[in-house]
């Protein structure tokens, strides 16, 4: 018995120091990335006066200004919206119960692009300008839009793989659209949108910021109030109904929180691919766990830790030409997905 308690014992505490180990990777490469996406630039600062700045104490202004005013917000808006996708991502593969599913496989993300092209033509050639809060309403309401017609499919199509096929087409059509209408929108109308139809981290400003880490910041603490019937969830329908969670309600949340925060991230840096599926993955595999009060905070700091590191990528790799984001997370979240896929075929 006492030999019993101490292998149990022993146990835990491998999995403890584990994801102790997990989150400190994640904390440190998180201060070592955001360190050099602040000094690393077509302006080099020198790290004693990126300090100054940062303490509000640099008599430089023009470097003053370009930490502050361009930097900061670029690399908070990365690790917000790169936590934000990886957290959809995480909601939709447990909702479908396929590590593959994620809101740019989907098409949940060439939606909400389609809908916030229309809206930024719209409101640009109306008044001028449009609010972040506009962006995000559209890009949930052509979120809502793509996995209205997914859930649609899923009565007919049962078949895991013929839906994520059905789910690329619809982004097929969706990013169709968005081409044709970015192909005869007035240049003088529309700032930065084919840029922005291609994803990208850049133009972001501390009103995009506060708007970001207002509405991603609720709906993540939602996500993680619900780490227990996700939990349940995992078990099995069944199982989940055991325990007291109503599995229709359960379901509608998941959509509606995955949701969100993919339409959050495609109206500030349109869509990114990859990370919803790669990361979630990535992180259960280091955290040898799929246990959602542990994963849910892991997956969020490593969606912030990958689109940080892709975005230094895509600014410094061809520097002064710089590359859409998309560009980079396909190169490191395709590989990854492949992986998935040969493995669950070999497991068969």
């Amino acid at each position: 018995m006492r030999s019993g308690g101490t292998a149990l014992f022993g146990e835990n505490f491998r999995r403890r120091s584990r994801y102790q180990l997990v989150f400190l990777l994640l904390a440190a490469a998180l201060i070592v990335i955001t360190v050099l996406n602040i000094n690393i630039g077509s302006v080099p600062i020198p790290m004693g006066e990126i300090v100054r700045i940062l303490f509000r104490r640099a008599t430089d202004a023009k470097q003053y200004a370009i930490i502050w005013n361009i930097r900061l917000p670029r690399i908070l808006m990365a690790a917000i919206l790169g936590g934000a996708l990886s957290l959809s991502g995480f909601l939709l593969q447990n909702f479908f119960g396929n590590p593959i599913a994620g809101p740019f496989v989907l098409g949940i993300s060439s939606g909400a692009k389609m809908v916030v092209a229309v809206t930024m033509i719209f409101f640009m050639g109306k008044l001028g300008s449009v609010s972040s809060y506009a962006l995000i309403v559209a890009a949930f309401a052509g979120s809502m839009m793509s996995v209205g017609f997914i859930l649609l499919m899923s009565r007919r199509l049962k078949h895991m793989a013929v839906l994520l096929v059905g789910g690329i087409m619809i982004g097929y059509i969706c990013n169709a659209v968005t081409d044709f209408i970015v192909t005869f929108a007035e240049e003088s109308d529309i700032v930065n949108l084919r840029g922005w139809s291609l994803g990208s981290f850049s133009g972001m400003s501390w009103e995009n910021v506060a708007v970001a880490a207002i509405v991603v910041g609720v709906t993540a603490v939602a996500v993680f109030m619900m780490a227990k019937p996700i939990g349940a969830y995992q078990l099995g329908e069944a199982y989940a109904q055991s325990m007291g969670v109503n599995i229709k309600a359960f379901r509608v949340a998941l959509i509606l929180l995955s949701s969100v925060l993919s339409a959050t991230v495609t109206a500030f840096a349109g869509p990114i691919s990859f990370v919803g599926i790669a990361v979630p993955h990535l992180v259960k595999r280091a955290l040898n766990t799929s246990k959602p009060l542990i994963v849910i905070p892991a997956t969020f700091l490593g969606g912030a830790v990958f689109c940080m590191a892709c975005d230094l990528i895509a600014r410094t790799a061809f520097a002064p030409t710089e590359l859409n984001i998309s560009t980079v997370t396909s190169v490191f979240g395709a590989p990854v997905v492949i992986a998935m896929m040969l493995k669950r075929h070999s497991g068969r």
